[in-house]
């Protein structure tokens, strides 16, 4: 069997207990990092074995994990904070068993998860959402803005705290009367949460703003908006 266990993203009142029972009778734990996953281990007292599954893994280490998969193991995937298989390598291996390996079960461990925490909280109709995790670095930025602004619904999307203020600098140019909620660290002792146009909220960051940052935008078009009324 594989087991997708969400883990806390900040705050580890927040992990299962049926994430708890499947962490300990698993045979074998893939994690992002083993050293964050293994903090959260010793915090319950959970001695299993670990192994590294992330970006950079090679073909060989998903071959490894499909022969102890043949083999009738039970292995969980979490990633270093949330839900596995969003915005990481996880949909990745998902994939790979679901083809290959029909035979096994694959069990979703649903738990915390960042989008979900900031759309509660938005205030947004979040009914219908778009997901679009992390803006490119590089190349496409202006098109992936102008996606986020077309988009009839409320957009969900991270960012770093490197590319925080870069990033919504950006988006204002394209739309400066969108409006957004801003999640910083989520769950943890610093949670913050930041709402108002872009102008108002990058004044409220500061300049070296710290933390992850889940930001919800929404452009707001008369068509959709008066349906809603």
């Amino acid at each position: 069997m594989l087991y997708i266990v969400a883990t806390p993203i900040g705050n580890l009142g927040d992990l299962t207990i049926r994430a708890l029972d499947v962490l300990k009778d698993a045979d074998l734990i893939l994690c992002e990092d083993t050293r964050v996953t293994r903090k959260l281990l010793e915090r319950f007292g959970i001695q299993k074995p670990t192994m590294s599954y992330h970006h950079h893994s090679k073909l060989e280490k998903v071959g490894q994990i499909m022969e102890l998969l043949r083999a009738e193991k039970k292995i969980a995937l979490v990633s270093d904070a949330g839900t596995p298989g969003i915005s990481d390598p996880g949909n990745k291996l998902v994939e790979e068993v679901a083809r290959h390996l029909p035979e096994v079960a694959i069990i979703p461990i649903p738990g915390a998860s960042a989008v979900a925490a900031v759309a509660s909280i938005s205030g947004f109709p979040m009914d219908r959402f778009l997901f679009l995790g992390y803006p490119p670095q590089k190349k496409k930025r202006k098109k992936y803005f102008e996606e986020v602004v077309s988009s009839l619904y409320p957009v969900v999307f991270y960012e770093s705290p490197f590319r925080i203020r870069r990033t919504l600098e950006e988006l204002q140019r394209v739309a400066p009367d969108i409006k957004i909620v801003v999640g910083r660290e989520l769950t943890k002792k610093f949670e913050t949460i930041y709402r108002g146009m872009i102008e108002e909220v990058l004044m409220k960051l500061g300049d070296s703003p710290k933390g992850e940052f889940v930001v919800i935008a929404k452009k707001f078009h008369s068509r959709v908006d008066s349906s809603e009324e």
